[in-house]
């Protein structure tokens, strides 16, 4: 089963309680081939944490969870930020290919990660639109 997959039938069974593990877990698996572990391109994250991580719709541990990512899963980053303080460690990486966080407490990243607000502002200040605001 692809990793995305997985992801996405956790992400259900997380808002949709045990009886979706149990409904939706069986016909997954045993529709699922052997899947080839793929590395995602870089900057990615590995979970180290035994117990997983939490994916968050922000970066808090306040905020709703939408996902799990299970140990040793790897998943592409986009950016970080600096915010809520988990165990001693207050960055928080927004996911490549979903709109959620996780706690950079409980993953290793591998690559060259910007922070959020650097990303943001050079896609700003570099665009077609606003260089012809500038004139």
């Amino acid at each position: 089963m692809s990793k995305v997959l997985e992801r996405h039938a956790r992400r259900i069974a997380v808002g949709s309680g045990a009886a979706a593990v149990i409904a939706l877990g069986a016909p997954l698996l045993a529709a699922a081939a052997p899947a080839q572990a793929s590395v995602p391109a870089e900057p990615y994250a590995t979970v180290i944490s035994q117990n997983g991580v939490n994916e968050r719709q922000y970066p808090s541990t306040d905020s709703s969870a939408l996902g799990i990512l299970q140990y040793a899963d790897q998943v592409g980053l986009r950016c970080k930020v600096r915010a809520q303080n988990v165990a001693d460690n207050n960055v928080w990486y927004l996911l490549r290919d979903e709109q959620t966080w996780i706690s950079a407490r409980y993953v290793v990243q591998t690559g060259i990660l910007p922070y959020c607000k650097d990303l943001l502002q050079d896609r700003l200040t570099h665009s077609p639109q606003t260089a012809d605001a500038m004139g």
